[in-house]
């Protein structure tokens, strides 16, 4: 009765199901609704990071003391982006370098660790991150920075099964957390600096069979694939040269390198795709599909039923990567993106047609809004990077100020959503950049840009803004501006919390209504993975990865100089309120 009135909800609605150790489809399913684990990356299938949750509140966090905290130890420290998973007394944790922990829940002791072997000349883009994994029947599943996949048993960490998903020398890495979505293991593939071609692949999770392949640049086949693995059909991703010129589609880019979401209501994945390749649009006039945009695949088939393009032919490297959360809203379904390119975005999740798009950050400069009846942006002209064979050398065209910055106004850190405020929480962050492009032709294993660029900071006393974003009426509720950028996720709960972390190392707790700062601690270095939390015995929990690392550091320009004070750092850390 105490445990009851702690928590704040009836027993009957979060009463934990009871666990065998594999992991179901109807668990999985369920995931979102029950709090004694955390099956999925963004903890449910859409994406919405909300936690029914209550015995942390706004009344009680203040108490909020650490379990435990555990190190990912070694040299090998840089950017630790990883949202931990929760199942049967263990925490599964990737870590820098293609590494992944099995950790006691209770105790904080290392259970065991896989470190995936890796090859000479990896090429990842952003750092050598890993966002998380995926759960189902005994198998915890992982991608790798030379672009494998790899399932471990969740009780021992041996290997069950491996799979190649792309040529790591040729760019093709993997840095997104798979998804699990109808009982096929759904991953998509990072390296669309390097002109590889994005996809989303569907396989068999417990043996790694490839079902179906679907390709994200318009002209490229996708197959499907019979029970012995031998291709059983084709099908064109799209018209042939339709938005795309000559053969650059080949190397088009428009990797899906955040992964997807689900949602059981409309039967439907979601992945965003990233820039087209390269950043330099006179090369490639056209709208350049499936670049840029949100594409939603039927999990049976691969075939892509709608897609909505956030930045036709993509001059900035807006990317679309970013996750597409559904929620309900007036009886219907709809999707939200935070966009790269500074908007906001709310789709019909079952038609994709826009329902509204909106600023989320002060200063866009690529275009003046966006059309709601035709969805295409307004381009400002004046603001796109000009022809470097037009320029006077013929090397180099003319310089633009764009905002927001190529590394985006929301890059890889996930947006929480609560069906409670019917708030979503976007960490948002305010730069500018000097760009031009200059001529480039592929090569193998090579950077396939066509630009140069040099990120700026736009105040004086702040980048990163947490902000409260009405996807009804477009307004921001409110923010609380961060010095530095602001790359970790966030989560929500239903004790009027809103959870996320700061590159200056602290995880703090707000109240989801107000903003109102409620609690911090100082993880020792920078946050830039999302939360989570659960209950385990009657008591809640809240974890968070620490380690200070990214793209900002390695992309920055001038915003990079402006951190360099951040150390790195490896650890995970698990929170509870202190006893009375």
């Amino acid at each position: 009765m105490l445990i009851g009135c702690a928590l704040g909800l009836a027993a009957a609605s979060l009463a934990p199901l009871t666990q065998a150790a594999d992991v179901t489809n109807a668990m999985l399913t369920n995931t979102a609704k029950d709090p004694s684990s955390v099956l999925s990356f963004g903890m449910g299938t859409e994406g919405q990071r909300f936690s029914p949750l209550t015995q942390v509140n706004t009344k009680t966090v203040g108490k909020l003391v650490p379990a435990w905290s555990m190190s990912f130890g070694g040299e090998k420290q840089r950017g630790q982006e990883s949202q931990p998973l929760i199942h049967n007394g263990k925490m599964f944790v990737t870590a820098s370098y293609s590494r992944i922990f099995a950790v006691d829940l209770k105790t904080g002791t290392k259970l065991w660790k896989y470190e995936h072997r890796l090859p000479d000349g990896i090429m990842p883009c952003c750092d050598v991150v890993n966002r998380g994994a995926a759960l189902y029947g005994n198998l915890v599943i992982f991608g790798t920075l030379d672009a494998q996949l790899v399932a471990l048993d969740q009780n021992t960490g041996k290997v069950v099964w491996k799979e190649k998903v792309g040529d790591y020398a040729a760019g093709y890495s993997m840095t997104a957390a798979p998804l699990i979505a109808k009982g096929l293991l759904l991953t998509g593939t990072s390296g669309g600096e390097f002109g590889i071609v994005g996809r989303v692949d569907a396989r068999d999770p417990m043996t790694g069979q490839l079902v179906w392949s679907r390709p994200t640049v318009e002209g490229h086949m996708g197959h499907r694939y019979d029970k012995d693995g031998k291709q059983s059909d084709n099908g064109i991703s799209g018209t042939l040269n339709k938005t795309w010129p000559g053969d650059l589609w080949k190397t088009g880019g428009a990797s899906t390198w955040m992964g997807g979401t689900y949602d059981a209501a409309t039967g439907l994945a979601y992945f965003g795709t990233g820039n087209p390749s390269p950043w330099n649009s006179h090369l490639r006039p056209g709208d350049n599909l499936y670049s840029s945009s949100t594409v939603a695949l039927d999990v049976g088939t691969g075939q892509i039923k709608w897609s909505y393009q956030n930045t036709p032919n993509d001059s900035w490297d807006f990317d679309g990567a970013n996750e597409f959360v559904t929620f309900d809203m007036d009886g219907k379904r709809y999707g939200g993106k935070a966009d790269r390119n500074g908007f906001f975005y709310v789709i019909d999740a079952h038609n994709g047609k826009l329902q509204n798009a909106f600023p989320f950050v002060r200063k866009i400069t690529w275009a003046s809004g966006i059309d709601l009846k035709t969805g295409r942006p307004n381009f400002i002209a004046a603001n796109r990077p000009s022809d470097p064979t037009k320029g006077e050398d013929g090397k180099k065209g003319s310089t633009v100020f764009s905002a927001p910055a190529f590394l985006g106004a929301k890059n890889q850190m996930p947006m929480a959503y609560s069906p409670q405020t019917k708030l979503f929480y976007v960490p948002a962050n305010e730069w500018g950049m000097d760009i031009w492009n200059e001529p480039i032709t592929y090569k193998k294993g090579g950077a396939f840009l066509g630009a140069g660029f040099t990120i700026k900071p736009l105040n004086d006393d702040y980048i990163g803004a947490m902000r409260a974003i009405d996807p009804k009426s477009g307004k921001i509720v409110w923010e609380i501006k961060n010095s530095a950028p602001l790359w970790g996720g966030v989560m929500s709960t239903a004790g009027g919390l809103v959870f996320y972390g700061t590159p200056e190392g602290f995880l703090k707790a707000v109240d989801a209504k107000t903003g109102k700062e409620l609690w911090k601690f100082q993880t020792g270095s920078g946050v830039v993975a999302p939360p989570v939390t659960w209950i385990d015995g009657g008591t809640q929990y809240v974890a968070v990865v620490s380690g200070w690392g990214g793209a900002v550091p390695l992309w920055g320009g001038e915003v990079a100089k402006k951190v360099n004070f951040l150390e790195q750092g490896g650890s995970v850390w698990v929170f509870k309120l202190a006893k009375i």
